[in-house]
């Protein structure tokens, strides 16, 4: 048994399995999940897990060199707009539409049970040397 770190065994295996440049999603309720990308749904209430709570988890377990977001979170949700700024040193910003297309090419998506609007994020896995 896990003392620390990502105790759901599916997300801590898909975890172990990722590599320098592979990128993961950590969504909110409303992303489509694209077809053929696995999808860890993590929701069980509206609002529960919270957007915000999942990324500080993930961060705590995964090296992350860059980072990309949707820019209508800038305008649309201060709140996660400023975490993600102060969290993540290397983020850029995409149209949400472009934002949905980069999905297409991600390794995994955490769905959590986010309500707030453009709560999304993109992370490229960095290395620990």
């Amino acid at each position: 048994m896990k003392k620390h770190g990502i105790l759901n065994r599916e997300l801590a295996g898909h975890f172990a399995k990722l590599g320098h440049t592979d990128r993961i999603v950590i969504a909110d309720c409303g992303l489509p999940i694209p077809e053929g990308v696995p999808c860890i749904d993590l929701a069980y209430k509206l609002g529960l897990p919270s957007f915000l709570s999942i990324l500080e988890v993930v961060l705590d377990d995964l090296v992350v060199e860059t980072s990309i977001a949707a820019k209508e979170v800038q305008q649309k949700n201060e709140p996660v707009a400023t975490k993600l700024a102060r969290t993540l040193s290397d983020i850029s910003y995409v149209t949400h539409e472009e934002f949905k297309e980069l999905t297409k090419q991600t390794k995994l998506i955490i769905r959590t049970g986010e309500t707030t609007p453009y709560a999304n994020v993109i992370l490229q896995c960095g290395v620990i040397f």
